[in-house]
C-alpha cells in the first residue's frame, strides 16, 4: 500500500497508530508503585478503516468530461460500524455501512449500483483477503437524495493475531528503577516492533474504485 493509499482510520475502536495496539488505555503507562514498567492493552480484534480517496465515488455524465457541470452521481461512504467475535481458531470481524448518494437530474425513477470492497490487510501492507459487493441507492422521481446500507465481514487466524508470549512478557513487564532499560520503552525495541506488525491486521473497506475514478479522487 503507497503513501497516497495508506489507511485513514475511522475512530470506530481506541487504537493507536503505531504498532497496532489496540484498546482504550493509551499507548504506554508507567506503573510506579512497585517499579517501573508498562502495561499495554492489546485487542486481536482487527481495526477498521477506510483507506484514503475510496470513501466516496462521483460518477459523470456520458461525455466523461470531469467537471463540476457534467457530474451526474456523488455517493459518500458513513456511519461505519463494526462487531467482533474472538475464538479460539478464528477471528470474525463484521461491518456495515450507509451510502448517502445525491443525484444531479431528478427526473424519473433510477437506480444506481455501486461495487465496494471489504479486505483485510496484515502489518499494514500485507493483503490477506479481498470481497466484493454491491449496494444499490433506489431515487424516486423527483428525489435528489437518496441512501442505501451495506455490509461485510472477514475472518483472521486468531494464531496470528496473538502475540508471542515473550513479547508479552518484554512489554509488560515492570522494571525497576535504576535497570539498564528502566527508561527504554520497549514498544521501540526492533523485535517488538516486528512482531507487533505482524500481529497487526486491519479490516479495510471503501467503494471499488476504476483508476480514473481513484485518480480523480486523489487529486481534486
Amino acid at each position: 500500500m503507497n503513501s497516497r493509499t495508506r489507511l485513514t482510520l475511522t475512530a470506530l475502536v481506541c487504537a493507536t497508530a503505531i504498532g497496532g495496539l489496540a484498546g482504550c488505555k493509551t499507548r504506554g503507562e508507567l506503573v510506579v508503585d512497585e517499579g517501573v514498567g508498562v502495561t499495554a492493552v492489546r485487542s486481536r480484534c482487527p481495526a477498521v478503516g477506510i483507506p484514503n480517496f475510496t470513501g466516496d465515488v462521483t460518477l459523470f455524465g456520458p461525455s466523461g468530461q470531469k467537471t463540476a457541470d457534467n457530474i451526474d452521481v456523488v455517493a459518500v461512504m458513513t456511519n461505519v460500524r463494526s462487531q467482533c467475535s474472538e475464538g479460539t481458531d478464528q477471528i470474525m470481524s463484521s461491518v456495515s455501512f450507509d451510502v448517502q448518494a445525491k443525484r444531479t437530474d431528478t427526473r424519473g425513477a433510477r437506480q444506481v449500483t455501486l461495487p465496494y470492497f471489504v479486505s483485510v490487510v496484515r502489518g499494514g501492507s500485507e493483503p490477506v483477503s479481498k470481497r466484493v459487493g454491491q449496494v444499490t441507492i433506489s431515487f424516486a422521481d423527483g428525489q435528489e437524495r437518496a441512501s442505501a446500507s451495506g455490509s461485510g465481514s472477514a475472518y483472521v487466524d486468531a494464531a496470528e493475531a496473538t502475540l508471542p508470549a515473550e513479547i508479552r512478557e518484554k512489554i509488560t513487564r515492570k522494571r525497576k528503577a535504576g535497570e539498564a532499560d528502566a527508561a527504554v520503552d520497549p514498544l521501540n525495541e526492533p523485535d517488538v516492533k516486528a512482531a507487533l506488525a505482524r500481529a497487526e491486521f486491519e479490516l479495510l473497506l471503501g467503494f471499488q474504485l476504476n483508476q480514473d475514478q481513484l485518480a480523480y479522487n486523489a487529486t481534486r
